[in-house]
């Protein structure tokens, strides 16, 4: 947090209105992002956010106002727009302020940094990126190649009128590569690096994504992928490896168990939930093999923090144990709406928005099986790994995802690749067909550091943690 956090403190609370309860949120954010293609360097992109978010209660009132202007005049006047809210929110209340917890303790996080990304001069990591450019041009099908590293630090202090204050520090690192290959009319992309995806640390964080290591891989696999064959359409088994459970979880599991958008917050954007309050307790989500863990204490894993944005402390707490459905994602608000057990994920992107129900660290505990054991189970079916295209209905059901790249399974054996790997399928029903976990030796912490959520909307980071997992009777296709 800058230097004069605490003359914002201090110009608040002169200027802040005698109310029954108030917080402070002060948030920092700093951007760099270093880019390669095609063996250019891009214009880097700089970019700080930095603002406050107020919120007031008072009299069966709420409301909350934001500014980035940090002088006392400019406090004053984000307090006295909260204070204007405050009088409609009182005419049209929806959940008396007296049910919703106020933060009870105080504390801190910061996330673990071994190598800083200062540690490396400018030259340095542009001549990595650089080397990868030059490591991804193996052939001359490859038509695009890029490399980049993203580092984005954030600052947040939360303070409330009861003398409780929160300061929270994340380091984030998000790495990638992509190789595009072309022959003719078929065109195949493959990334690797941890594209898509990213960790909380320092530079030391590259090792766990293969960042530079899999990129002569990543290059070979887009161009053999142009003359592989198409994924066959047909019903069989899928082995997801977790750069694409990644996405499995995220989109039917995390989604339609936010319980804001269970409550209908989220109907007229992005749309509802097949889940209803009564499921919880005793809806059977998936087989016995499927427990999902909302745990916010992996420490490399993008969503991990000490508290929520509303400063409810987190902890680790199943959301689904042995397929049946215990509890939803749904932060102090929600939960005082609904009358129900949830989780400290009330968060906000930035200083300028509000904290809503989002994902967080959301994982599927590892099972028992090594990645040959999932691998001779099947009798017919495909392996698939890395996202590239998902599409799925308002209520979070039914869906359709698409892979990077696929290899077959025949007779408990790996064979050749297949392009323009796809599979469909209901969220009700694909955990249920959940036949085989992979142990902890295929599990793997990704993320991605664009979910969006909210009006106005909200981009933010997510975790989720995953072995390879083997599921029954899919429905598969290719890309004709």
């Amino acid at each position: 947090m800058p230097t004069d956090r605490q003359a914002i403190i201090d110009d608040f609370k002169a200027v802040v209105p005698a109310v029954d309860f108030w917080s402070l949120r002060l948030v920092n954010d700093d951007y760099e992002t270093l880019q390669v293609r095609d063996g250019v360097v891009q214009p880097p992109s700089l970019s700080r956010s930095r603002g406050v978010h107020i919120s007031l209660m008072d009299r069966g009132g709420m409301a909350y106002a934001a500014t980035s202007a940090l002088t006392r005049d400019g406090l004053r006047a984000a307090c006295e727009r909260a204070v204007d809210w405050l009088a409609i929110s009182r005419r049209h209340p929806l959940i008396e302020p007296e049910r919703v917890p106020r933060p009870a303790r105080g504390g801190h996080y910061s996330a673990a940094v071994d190598t800083p990304w200062e540690s490396w001069s400018l030259k340095e990591k542009l001549e990595l990126l650089q080397d990868i450019n030059r490591t991804l041009s193996i052939d001359d099908s490859i038509v695009d190649r890029r490399a980049y590293l993203t580092r984005r630090q954030t600052d947040i202090s939360l303070l409330t009128s009861d003398c409780i204050e929160i300061d929270q520090a994340f380091h984030y690192l998000v790495p990638g590569y992509a190789a595009v290959a072309n022959k003719g009319a078929q065109t195949q992309m493959r990334t690797g690096g941890g594209w898509g995806s990213a960790r909380q640390g320092g530079l030391e964080q590259l090792a766990g994504f293969d960042f530079p290591d899999s990129a002569r891989q990543v290059a070979e696999e887009a161009v053999a992928l142009v003359d592989a064959p198409e994924c066959p359409s047909t019903s069989a088994d899928v082995l997801l490896l977790p750069s694409q459970m990644m996405l499995q979880i995220h989109e039917s599991i995390g989604h339609p168990l936010e319980l804001d958008r269970i409550l209908g917050d989220e109907r007229n954007y992005a749309g509802t939930s097949f889940v209803s309050l009564d499921m919880f307790g005793s809806y059977r989500y998936g087989s016995e093999l499927l427990n999902i863990t909302f745990d916010p204490t992996v420490g490399a894993e993008m969503a991990s923090y000490a508290f929520d944005d509303e400063g409810t402390p987190a902890q680790r707490e199943y959301l689904i144990r042995d397929g049946i459905l215990e509890r939803p994602l749904g932060g102090a608000m929600s939960q005082a709406r609904a009358d129900v057990s949830g989780v400290a994920n009330a968060r906000a992107c930035d200083w300028n928005r509000p904290a809503i129900d989002r994902m967080a660290n959301l994982n599927l505990e590892p099972g028992s099986s090594t990645l040959d054991e999932l691998v001779a189970g099947v009798e017919f079916g495909v392996l698939m790994e890395t996202n590239r295209s998902w599409s799925i209905d308002d209520s979070r059901n039914k869906f359709q995802f698409g892979c990077e790249l696929g290899r077959l399974i025949e007779n408990g054996e790996l064979k050749g690749l297949v392009r323009n790997p796809n599979y469909r399928g209901i969220s009700a029903t694909i955990w249920r067909n959940l036949a085989a976990v992979g142990d902890a030796s295929t599990f793997e912490v990704w993320g991605t550091p664009y979910c969006g959520k909210g009006e106005p909307n909200q981009m933010i980071h997510v975790g989720h943690a995953s072995p390879a997992c083997v599921f029954r009777d899919v429905e598969i296709f290719g890309g004709d």
